[in-house]
């Protein structure tokens, strides 16, 4: 693989770690209020049983990556692609369990705008080859850095 696929591909993986971090961190704010209710809802308990699935998935996800960075391996296996599945899945079942609790409108609004915002993340990747002149997400040549085009010291 050359310095300049690996350099793409390890930007992929910061970009995963920073979306795994952000849903931890919502994650650890959105349950904290729950550790001292004796009895939860359904939605709170919604909420609480889907952190508690994704958190760990989150984290060990990360530290995979992180491997992956270090050894330069994209290796992939069917239980890690369910992780990376599930992972984001009950993360934002979640939120959505938060809000609802809070109340069923604003748990509805968080829906929706999630459902909106994952259509417009959809819609840039449609557009993004036809305006990179079909190169997908492959920057053309001279948009990489020197710094980015030395290999990856081992």
């Amino acid at each position: 693989m050359s310095p300049k696929d690996w350099k793409r591909k390890e930007s992929w993986l910061d970009q995963d770690n920073l979306i795994y971090a952000g849903f931890i961190a919502i994650g650890i704010v959105l349950v904290q209020p729950f550790l001292t209710v004796a009895e939860l809802d359904v939605a709170a308990l919604v909420c609480v049983l889907s952190f508690s699935v994704s958190i760990p998935l989150l984290a060990v996800l990360t530290m995979i990556n992180q491997l992956r960075k270090t050894h330069q391996f994209m290796g992939r296996t069917p239980l890690l692609n369910f992780a990376k599945g599930i992972a984001p899945l009950t993360s934002c079942i979640g939120v959505v369990a938060a809000f609802w609790h809070m109340s069923w409108i604003a748990g509805l609004v968080v829906l929706v705008s999630g459902a909106v915002a994952v259509i417009a993340y959809g819609g840039f990747f449609s557009v993004l080859p036809r305006e990179m002149g079909g190169e997908g997400l492959v920057p053309p040549e001279e948009s990489i850095p020197p710094e980015l085009d030395e290999p990856h010291p081992t």
